[in-house]
């Protein structure tokens, strides 16, 4: 079945996720040639704001993580003991990946595209 039970909505959890990202790696950061009505910059937020955005993303990943572990459960993808596994393992996989996230923007100025590592 591959879940289905929250009609995949785990996916537009990520999706936010993935947009809080692209803030961070976009924060401070000038604009190439900004149109009149743009900022110089893609955001100017503060450290500390920074901060609370990269908790944010921590914490709506990891929503997502339970938000799929419990659709899989309910529609009898896993039993029991394959969720509470799988949620475990899913959870340190994300930990590790919080660990080693650098939030990096790296312009490609040759192709006139941003680049995301």
């Amino acid at each position: 079945m591959s879940g289905g039970h929250f009609d995949y909505d785990q996916y537009k959890i990520r999706y936010i996720a993935d947009e809080i990202e692209q803030i961070i790696r976009k924060n401070n950061v000038k604009r190439g040639n900004p149109a009149k009505w743009e900022s110089e910059f893609y955001s100017n937020y503060s450290d500390e704001t920074i901060e609370n955005f990269k908790e944010a993303w921590y914490l709506i990943r990891k929503a997502e993580i339970y938000a799929q572990r419990v659709d899989w459960l309910v529609s009898g993808d896993d039993g029991e003991k394959t969720f509470a596994k799988r949620l475990q393992e899913d959870l340190a996989d994300l930990d590790k990946e919080k660990e080693s996230k650098t939030f990096d923007y790296i312009p490609d100025d040759s192709e006139g595209r941003d680049r995301w590592f």
